[in-house]
């Protein structure tokens, strides 16, 4: 049986770039007091003899693990997703390492994360908290470590902020476009009411209303599938079509493109039709989808930034905003908007 490999050290990395074991943990730790031709040295000693850090050993000599725990609810929605992704990646780029766990649908799954992630060593928790079922999971992690929610407008919760994406201005945005096009009156079909992004977008839309003063109104709630946007817009035929159709997001303006066109209506020509999220792939629907896309990578690094700040006892900047501006990306399915 072959000796398995031995794990390379710190003291190989600085007997391969002939400085001492101390000049390698400032390279590690604070590169910026080591001149840089030492520097260089070292980081070219590391790269070729592969050496990564011992995460258990520094946090025995820091108390710190570099270690960040994530919750999300295991959905596969788009957003969702997209804001647990973009969070690792910006992790990973910061130096941190990510343990994923994901909440069970019983509350039995509920309790057990926050010990297992805190067992696991973890110097915080980010959780994405998009729906009102994830409250008691961020109430539980705030009473044993620092927590930060991803999430569009969480309800207070005593020492915990949040952040997330703009979600009013882009129902804003949505129906200031439309009545440039030219469009009298607006339907939202809405998504779920205990999804705090779903709310959102619906008070932004219901505002944007009162102040370009068109009418409008809101269906639903959906569920944010396909066929919940289909039997929607179905349903609204019956009773008399708009000039165009806010889907709370993407999927369900798919179904409402499908329902339109089982209906004989040209879109935008009848009837114009809005999504949200741009979701992978709305710019190849017949007709191509409006929609409004999310800074799902931006709102991963601002995150991280926030949470990072809070647990090195950093003065977080002024200009790190806690909701960030989404943008409409306007393509086929609304009509050209009106320059007079």
């Amino acid at each position: 049986m072959s000796t398995p490999p031995r794990r390379t050290s710190m003291a190989d990395v600085a007997a391969r770039s002939g400085v001492s074991y101390q000049t390698v943990s400032r390279v590690l730790n604070t590169p910026e007091v080591v001149r840089p031709g030492t520097r260089d040295r070292v980081l070219e000693a590391i790269s070729e003899l592969g050496y990564t850090p011992n995460r258990a050993a520094r946090a025995l000599k820091t108390t710190r693990s570099s270690l960040l725990g994530v919750l999300n609810d295991g959905s596969s929605l788009f957003g969702p997703t997209e804001t647990t992704t973009a969070i690792e990646n910006a992790a990973r780029a910061a130096g941190y390492s990510v343990l994923l766990t994901t909440v069970g649908a019983s509350e039995a799954g509920q309790r057990g994360v926050v010990p297992e992630l805190l067992g696991s060593g973890v110097d915080g928790i980010l959780v994405v908290a998009p729906h009102e079922a994830m409250i008691p999971v961020v109430e539980s992690a705030a009473q044993h470590t620092p927590v930060l929610a991803v999430s569009a407008d969480l309800p207070g919760v005593p020492g915990v902020e949040a952040v997330g994406v703009d979600q009013q201005r882009g129902a804003r945005d949505v129906v200031e476009h439309l009545v440039r096009t030219g469009a009298r009156s607006v339907v939202h079909l809405s998504g779920p009411s205990d999804w705090f992004d779903a709310r959102d977008r619906r008070t932004g839309f219901e505002m944007a209303l009162e102040s370009n003063r068109i009418d409008g109104d809101v269906f639903g709630p959906g569920d944010w599938t396909p066929r919940s946007g289909y039997e929607m817009a179905n349903s609204l035929a019956t009773k008399g079509l708009p000039d165009a159709i806010f889907a709370a997001n993407d999927m369900m303006a798919i179904g409402v493109l499908h329902a339109l066109h089982e209906l004989g209506l040209r879109v935008p020509e009848d009837v114009a039709v809005v999504g949200f999220d741009n979701t992978l792939g709305a710019e190849f629907l017949i007709p191509a989808l409006t929609t409004v896309s999310q800074p799902f990578a931006e709102l991963g690094r601002t995150a991280l930034r926030r949470l990072v700040d809070a647990l090195e006892n950093r003065v977080i900047p002024a200009d790190v905003p806690h909701a960030l501006p989404p943008r409409l990306a306007v393509r086929r399915s609304t009509r050209p908007e009106r320059t007079h």
